[in-house]
């Protein structure tokens, strides 16, 4: 799968190198759905993540039309195109921690993205267990947007978007141990929230 990914990278790349006008459609169908779910995940709007994800790609034309070959054929292109998305969601972040109150995300997420859940066994379609998923989901989305960002990030990149450790490092600038121990911690934070609204919401139906 990653030398798949890769080995498609590389050949966009040369398509940019050689023709950016007549190749960039490639590009944007090719990530402009990994980059939407980032901001997704980042943001938990849907509104604002499209925006931020639309802006990445018109951004990354105009970086792509200023650069030489040369340049085009040594990007790494899953990274760069996430630092991009990434630098307009802290950009929104930080308009939106200006705001008394933050309205409940519209956003799902799977447990199972961030490895927090058992081996996967097939789902109920019971309707109790789908309510019961569902349920998960939202949680799991709220507590994710309540990482700091510097953690989000990590975890986002790592464990939704599936770069490797040193593919988050260049993405997010950071050293590889740094990564590695700010998604770490991410989990870790992750999993005490959790619980946290577990026992929450066991006292509350026992009240």
């Amino acid at each position: 799968m990653a030398m798949d990914r890769d080995s498609t990278d590389r050949t966009i790349l040369a398509d940019l190198a050689r023709d950016l006008d007549g190749s960039f459609e490639t590009l944007v169908t090719t990530h402009q759905d990994r980059l939407y779910s980032i901001a997704l995940r980042m943001l938990g709007d849907p509104h604002d993540a499209e925006e931020a994800a639309q802006d990445a790609l018109v951004r990354a034309y105009r970086a792509l039309d200023g650069y030489p070959a040369e340049r085009i054929l040594e990007l790494r292109l899953r990274p760069w195109l996430a630092t991009i998305v990434l630098n307009l969601c802290r950009s929104r972040i930080g308009r939106r921690a200006a705001r008394a109150t933050v309205s409940r995300p519209a956003l799902s997420l799977d447990a199972t993205e961030l490895g927090m859940l058992e081996p996967h066994t097939e789902p109920s379609t019971e309707p109790a267990a789908v309510v019961a998923r569902r349920d998960a989901r939202d949680t799991w989305a709220g507590l994710l947007l309540t990482l700091p960002p510097a953690y989000r990030s990590a975890v986002v990149l790592r464990h939704v978007d599936g770069l490797s450790y040193p593919e988050v490092a260049t993405a997010l600038d950071r050293p590889e141990g740094t990564v590695k121990a700010q998604v770490h911690r991410g989990l870790a934070m992750l999993r005490t929230a959790f619980e946290s609204s577990q026992r929450r919401e066991r006292e509350e139906m026992s009240a």
